[in-house]
């Protein structure tokens, strides 16, 4: 590894220290706050030396929502033991520790998954994250032949593996065809729309009535789901 000289070390701090204040004003103020004149201020710099080390204000927002999905990475991965040999219990894990950095974090969850993705670009750090945790979930189902059965008047699949296929593949992560039928697609994309959309109305607040116990309704729709998938 080669060693960075003097002034690559300063940049690289400088950088960290952009970033940090960043997220200190994300977290502190929501995103409308994160701009380069505020960061500069904190940093007792001029606004114009920041486009030295960010291009933009949206350049630094992505480079942020990486750092968060770094973190997001490390808290799920903390959650899923592979070791663990109840294939659901690992499931359940990683799912209700999204949710509790959901709530612990509502700021970097609204930068991270409300804000609308930019489709000319790469895909942000989330997808390495999601798609590393759902690989085992997908390839080590115990009772994969009896998946959910996609609905017969659902429009073809085909574009949705190959999306699916490519992803995994651009991530460097191995998945076996069988794994990847259109069931396995069906099956993903039912987990992921009823688990983010309870999340995200809980986060945001936007039940329509006070929720109570939101955390046994949350381990409900868990076993609802994993019931309906042929999991239980």
């Amino acid at each position: 590894m080669t060693e960075l000289s003097p002034r690559e070390r300063a940049r690289a701090a400088t950088e960290q220290d952009i970033r940090r204040h960043a997220r200190m004003l994300l977290v502190e103020h929501g995103s409308d706050a994160v701009t380069l004149r505020a960061i500069a201020r904190e940093l007792g710099i001029t606004a114009p030396a920041l486009y030295r080390y960010y291009a933009s204000r949206e350049d630094l927002l992505r480079q942020l929502c990486d750092d968060i999905c770094a973190d997001l990475s490390d808290e799920l991965s903390t959650a899923f033991d592979p070791a663990s040999e109840d294939f659901l219990d690992r499931t359940f894990a990683v799912c209700r520790r999204f949710r509790a950095w959901a709530l612990a974090h509502p700021k970097e969850f609204a930068l991270v998954f409300a804000t609308p993705k930019d489709r000319s670009r790469q895909p942000d750090r989330f997808a390495g994250v999601f798609l590393s945790i759902v690989a085992p979930m997908m390839s080590e189902n115990p009772n994969a032949e009896e998946k959910v059965k996609a609905p017969v008047d659902l429009p073809d699949l085909s574009a949705q593996q190959k999306s699916l296929a490519d992803a995994f593949s651009h991530e460097g992560i191995d998945m076996p065809p069988e794994a990847m039928d259109a069931e396995a697609v069906y099956f993903l994309m039912r987990w992921w729309v009823r688990l983010y959309g309870h999340i995200a109305l809980e986060v945001f607040g936007r039940f329509p009535f006070d929720l109570f116990h939101a955390d046994q309704l949350f381990d409900a729709t868990l076993h609802e789901l994993a019931e309906e998938s042929g999991l239980t």
